[in-house]
């Protein structure tokens, strides 16, 4: 199932649409209880049928196989709108809602994505960097061809007038400069969609996924919502300073990984300590908190650190609180740990993901240009399994 209107005529009939499906939602729903919680999987595309970059690639055939999979497997593919607004309001969403976000604005999204996702009525967002479409890169589309799209339906947010790393510092910024460089490219950025396509989503992709608590705050205050690049459903509990979404790509796009992923659930979780991703540890100590869920194995949770594999989880309060540590020392770079719990009966994963940004002592910049390590927790060092963990029980009350 989708919702997705084409045809320039059609758009007002769309908006009217989705508020409908709003207002028939809570009708026959009403707001969602602890038991059937809003939530959603939003997967990120970057280009589409562009060999040349494998990482950041999705081959059609395999975009094909995917849409098929969930239009025969009983998903709802629904707007970005509706899936935000859903979750923050309360309101229940189907069962396997999906959204479909790409990045960066390449060319290869409006002569492939676009064209593939129209012919089939799929809506999906746009989250565009701007300098590169003024500046009229060849590898970027164009304005009059992202007007075209937002006519037939398509949606448009942020990703900042610059492709930059936000938790950069340049050479001579002190932190009031740095943040001040940083406002001037997501608020130029919006200005510049607002100029030439009209309404815009109030929605950031922060470039690369990366942020730290200074942006995050400056981005929120912005009164953006704000989207990451660490895999996980999208639910109640997500923090909407950094949206969960499941990067999709060439490499790591094949299809059992992919089924498994969106029918994954998010993980209740109610705090998490450090908050900040940056830091400068190379065994970093995450500490997570849990909301009661009586639905989850959690005896079987399962924690992977990219390029270590399968990590040894500590309890602190057995069944509400835990902490983890990589045993090794990662590089310096973007890294995650991966958490996949299964729900009772093992049909789906509770899916959450911790991104890190490891940076040298005393260093403003982050380790960008070393592989960003992630990606093998994507490749299957993150997938899920049945397979019990023994988690590592402390002294601490139950």
């Amino acid at each position: 199932m989708s919702l997705f209107c084409p045809g320039a005529a059609r758009v007002s009939l769309c908006r009217m649409f989705v508020a409908l499906f709003f207002v028939m939602t809570v009708v026959v729903t009403g707001a969602a209880s602890a038991n059937s919680a809003p939530s959603a999987v939003i997967l990120m595309y970057h280009r589409f049928g562009d060999s040349r970059y494998p990482s950041t690639n999705i081959r059609m055939d395999q975009l094909k196989a995917q849409v098929d999979y969930l239009l025969e497997s009983g998903f709802t593919i629904l707007p970005l709108k509706t899936v935000v607004e859903s979750v923050r309001q309360g309101i229940s969403l189907p069962d396997k809602s999906v959204a479909i976000t790409v990045d960066d604005a390449f060319a290869s999204v409006y002569d492939h994505g676009y064209p593939f996702f129209k012919r089939l009525g799929l809506p999906f967002t746009v989250f565009v960097c701007t300098d590169p479409v003024d500046a009229g890169r060849k590898d970027y589309m164009s304005w009059d061809q992202m007007r075209e799209m937002k006519a037939h339906g398509v949606t448009f947010a942020n990703h900042g007038a610059r492709h930059d790393h936000l938790i950069e510092r340049l050479k001579g910024e002190d932190e009031a400069v740095w943040l001040a460089r940083i406002k001037e490219t997501v608020l130029r950025g919006g200005e510049r969609l607002k100029a030439e396509l009209g309404e815009t989503l109030p929605y950031l992709a922060y470039p690369y996924g990366e942020h730290n608590t200074q942006v995050a705050k400056l981005v929120a205050k912005l009164g953006y919502v704000a989207f990451g690049q660490q895999s996980g459903a999208f639910g109640v509990y997500s923090d909407l300073k950094r949206v969960p979404r499941f990067p999709i790509s060439e490499v790591y796009g094949k299809l059992p990984a992919f089924k498994t992923k969106v029918k994954s659930l998010p993980m209740p979780v109610v705090s998490i300590t450090p908050w900040d991703p940056v830091t400068t540890s190379r065994q970093p100590v995450l500490e997570i908190e849990l909301a009661p869920n009586e639905n989850l194995l959690l005896d079987e949770m399962a924690c992977y650190v990219a390029g270590q594999g399968q990590v040894e989880i500590e309890w602190l309060e057995q069944g509400k609180r835990f902490q983890v540590k990589a045993p090794k020392e990662l590089p310096l770079g973007r890294t995650k740990y991966n958490f996949t719990v299964p729900t009772h009966g093992r049909q789906r994963y509770i899916w959450f993901s911790r991104q890190w940004v490891i940076e040298e002592p005393g260093s403003k910049k982050p380790s960008v240009a070393v592989r960003d390590r992630s990606k093998t927790v994507e490749s299957g060092e993150g997938a899920p399994t049945v397979k019990k963990m023994k988690s590592k029980k402390s002294n601490a009350p139950r």
